[in-house]
């Protein structure tokens, strides 16, 4: 065995393919056969997809059902400052040895043949998976859905997608239709699909894609809803009942439909559970890092002083910038700034366009240590072309200390990437 620690298996796995993404399932087949399938001793699987939303829906369905007394396994990327955060075991996340011995055994069964980064890393999570007691296991996709490497779970409880939007393009295709399609592929014969808010060409196409497989399909506005909403709380209609919840403890007027689409899943789970107050509790202490996250205290924080709150949140597409465009209408109460930084495979553009008119400044950075990271100058430019008053600084740091100098009560927003997102937390301490 290996006594390289998983930071250098890592660094060596990503050199066994030329392409970072190289959407497939054959090599996924090929490993799993070499590992003794584990993925057909997996916990039973609750699968997610979708473009927006994905993170905060497993958060919810993962504390309901801790709160509930399961044992939960869950699987989520890409991680904010450690690869360690994308499984979590039974509730915690995996050890440095554990981890370590997983991606040795992958490498060395591989035998050097080509297999994405992904790909390697989602075997080695699924032996993990395999080898840990639990009740449930909560899956998100990594890219798309009928592709994807963890789409060879052929049979779980029930398949969940989010709202989709255009993202990943080169990948998915060119239109809300296409990608929709892709992340259609997840649904499974006879599995039940649970449809969280879609614009109409998308639920058209997972509908009619359910239909096809004989899949029932719960479809948010038509099987459920969420029809009222206050500070304190939302009421869902789900079939014929009502229920009461509090409101979410993530942040921002788009989580109770989250939270909505959460909770018509576990509603889905035969042989679970799951009390009015474990759905409660479970709303009231999910965590889902780097989405509208408040930093409270941390080295950056002490840079602004105490009358500048700091934000951060990981949102990259044009559904992203309207999310948070909504949320900064709740902010009229002190002057907004942004830090901004993004990949140069997102459009910076349709993210900032709808947030602008809420900006009275904005800052362009770079993404450290990512070879494609949007060059701060090309950032610089799209927050110009949105009419923002806008400069640029070498990190997010020297931003920092450039709005800091700003006079009065403010709220400062980093945002762009999870890339990004994941350098402000360590940064941050």
């Amino acid at each position: 065995m290996s006594t390289a620690s998983s930071d250098v298996l890592l660094e060596r796995l990503m050199q066994l393919h030329p392409k970072l993404i190289d959407l497939s399932l054959d090599r996924m087949y090929d490993i799993l056969a070499k590992l003794g399938n584990p993925h057909h001793s997996l916990p039973p699987v609750v699968h997610v997809a979708g473009t927006n939303g994905k993170g905060s829906a497993i958060a919810y369905m993962r504390a309901v059902l801790i709160a509930a007394g399961y044992r939960v396994h869950v699987y989520t990327s890409p991680h904010l400052v450690r690869f360690h955060e994308r499984v979590e075991l039974d509730g915690e996340i995996i050890s440095e040895a554990n981890l370590a011995e997983l991606l040795d055994e992958c490498e060395q069964i591989n035998g050097g043949e080509p297999i994405t980064y992904f790909e390697v890393t989602t075997a080695a999570a699924f032996l993990a998976f395999s080898r840990v007691l639990a009740d449930i296991l909560l899956l998100e996709t990594g890219l798309g859905g009928r592709l994807d490497a963890t789409n060879v779970v052929d049979r779980p409880l029930a398949t969940v997608i989010t709202p989709v939007s255009l993202d990943h393009q080169q990948f998915l295709g060119d239109t809300i239709a296409k990608i929709a399609g892709e992340k259609a592929g997840i649904i499974k014969p006879g599995v039940p699909v649970i449809i969280g808010p879609q614009v109409s060409e998308a639920r058209e196409v997972m509908v009619a894609r359910a239909a096809a497989l004989d899949s029932p399909a719960f479809v948010s506005g038509t099987d459920f809803d969420v029809v009222e909403q206050s500070t304190d709380g939302f009421v869902m209609v789900d079939g014929d009942e009502r229920l009461a919840m509090p409101m979410p403890c993530l942040w921002g007027p788009h989580q109770p439909l989250n939270a909505a689409t959460a909770i018509a899943a576990l509603r889905r789970l035969e042989s679970f559970d799951l009390s009015g107050g474990a759905l409660a509790r479970g709303l009231t202490t999910a965590r889902w890092p780097a989405r509208m996250q408040q930093l409270h205290k941390g080295r950056l924080k002490e840079m602004l002083g105490p009358d500048t709150e700091l934000w951060l949140d990981g949102g990259h597409n044009p559904a992203a910038g309207l999310v948070l465009a909504d949320m900064a209408q709740f902010w009229a109460d002190r002057p907004l700034d942004l830090v901004v930084g993004m990949m140069n495979t997102k459009d910076p553009t349709g993210f900032i366009k709808p947030l602008a008119p809420f900006v009275r400044r904005a800052i362009a950075v770079e993404i450290p240590g990512e070879k494609n990271t949007l060059a701060a100058e090309d950032t610089l430019r799209v927050l110009k072309d949105a009419g923002l008053e806008a400069s640029s600084a070498s990190d997010v740091e020297v931003a920092l200390q450039q709005l800091a100098a700003e006079q009065g009560p403010s709220r400062v927003l980093i945002c762009g990437s999870l890339y990004l997102a994941g350098r402000v937390l360590e940064a941050n301490g």
